[in-house]
């Protein structure tokens, strides 16, 4: 008889966001006539840049021809991209990054669940408390978190580091030294973020006690303030410490075209084992590239019109954020975020749990946000609000708020 991988069975309920997408659906089936808006899901609303359409357009009638037809893409990526990812993202902002280090993907999601693969499941990993729950779940399929407590909602062998309002959000270096730190920054689902200088005190640490920081930088784009890194690789030491996971998702429309990309420095070793060779070994293995017409538009991106495009789109979510910060301060709500990310944490009203306000606001106002208690213990009497909707919706949504 076969046997299955049981440590999926220890994963307590389904992920965040199916959940959610069940409580909703079941609320708008009993209720056809309810005109819903959705500020839960961090899905973009508006439409891919045209610089970037025509980038598409273009390869679509490359396809066509024999001659400028491309099957399989390379294992890394296309260098025209890769290039393209080095000099913009790293070497403008005074990085050494070189194009070989930097791997394409479908996305940074799939990322973030799948570099745990080249690790021991003898690691112990630490999060940021409340955190994307991808980081979590996937090592739990792995079978590195230990033993699920359902009165905590905490595992036996992850190191929680709790973001509340106590500690402006910021993490703390944890008791227990870990082998693995997860970081989001900004961050999912708080949207506050660290200093440049409060980030280089983690790389210090990770590289003094021999630990590795994965840095998932999806919501760069959205960073504001002059003293927030764009990239972890501003901080000296970081190629000896660091893997970067990004996104196309957030800052150009991607998540319905997925494409996303991790940095692996080649000076990143495990005694002589150098990662970079390891992650290229898994990614040459399992995964065939994304496609050649959406690493393209990747490309796009970095044109002169698709930076100037998607600056425009960036700076329209962040108006939503402002708008709903400014409106849920005004109506007597506590607010955090919205500054360096196109996420609104907000405290509960009323000593409301995470749940018990998704309920109230869906019923209520018919306004689907996140329940903080989704990502993690430390999230409970949070909410999450995402900038993503439309403007028009986003002010409909606070009116609606506010008359509750």
């Amino acid at each position: 008889m076969f046997k299955i991988n049981d440590n999926y069975q220890k994963l307590p309920g389904s992920y965040l966001f199916s959940t959610i997408a069940k409580k909703v659906n079941a609320y708008q089936e009993a209720n056809p006539e309810k005109n819903l808006i959705r500020l839960g899901i961090g899905d973009v609303t508006q439409p891919i840049a045209p610089a970037i359409i025509d980038a598409l357009h273009g390869a679509v009638d490359e396809m066509g021809h024999a001659e400028t037809f491309h099957g399989y893409a390379p294992d890394l990526g296309y260098e025209f991209l890769r290039s393209a990812i080095a000099k913009n993202d790293y070497q403008a902002r005074g990085c050494d990054i070189s194009p070989d280090e930097i791997f394409v993907s479908d996305g940074a999601k799939s990322d973030s669940a799948n570099i745990q693969e080249i690790f021991s499941v003898e690691n112990k990993i630490a999060v940021c408390d409340p955190v994307y729950p991808v980081y979590v779940d996937s090592n739990v399929m792995a079978g590195r978190t230990g033993t699920y407590d359902p009165a905590t909602e905490m595992w036996s062998d992850v190191i929680y580091m709790p973001c509340t309002k106590e500690n402006n959000f910021v993490p703390e270096f944890p008791k227990q030294v870990p082998d693995m730190i997860y970081l989001c920054l900004p961050n999912n689902p708080t949207g506050t973020t660290l200093t440049k200088d409060q980030l280089q005190m983690w790389v210090d640490y990770a590289n003094k006690v021999g630990a590795v920081i994965l840095y998932d930088g999806a919501y760069e784009a959205y960073i504001s303030e002059d003293n927030v890194a764009h990239t972890i690789y501003e901080c000296e030491g970081a190629r000896t410490c660091a893997i970067e996971l990004k996104s196309f998702s957030k800052n150009a429309g991607f998540t319905g075209v997925r494409l996303g990309y991790t940095v692996v420095p080649k000076d990143l070793k495990c005694d002589d084992v150098a990662l970079h060779g390891m992650w290229a070994r898994r990614h040459g293995t399992k995964f065939n590239g994304a496609p050649y017409i959406v690493q393209r538009a990747g490309e796009a991106v970095y044109s002169d019109a698709g930076k100037a495009q998607l600056k425009e789109q960036v700076a329209y979510y962040m108006k939503n954020a402002a708008a709903i910060k400014n409106g849920l301060q005004e109506a007597g709500y506590e607010v955090f975020g919205g500054v360096n990310a196109p996420y609104i944490w907000l405290k509960t009203p009323d000593q409301m749990t995470s749940w018990q306000f998704f309920d109230y606001l869906l019923e209520t106002a018919n306004v689907v946000g996140t329940p903080g208690s989704g990502f993690g213990p430390s999230g409970e009497g949070y909410f999450r609000l995402t900038a993503f909707g439309t403007y028009e919706n986003t002010l409909a949504a606070l009116e609606r708020i506010k008359a509750m």
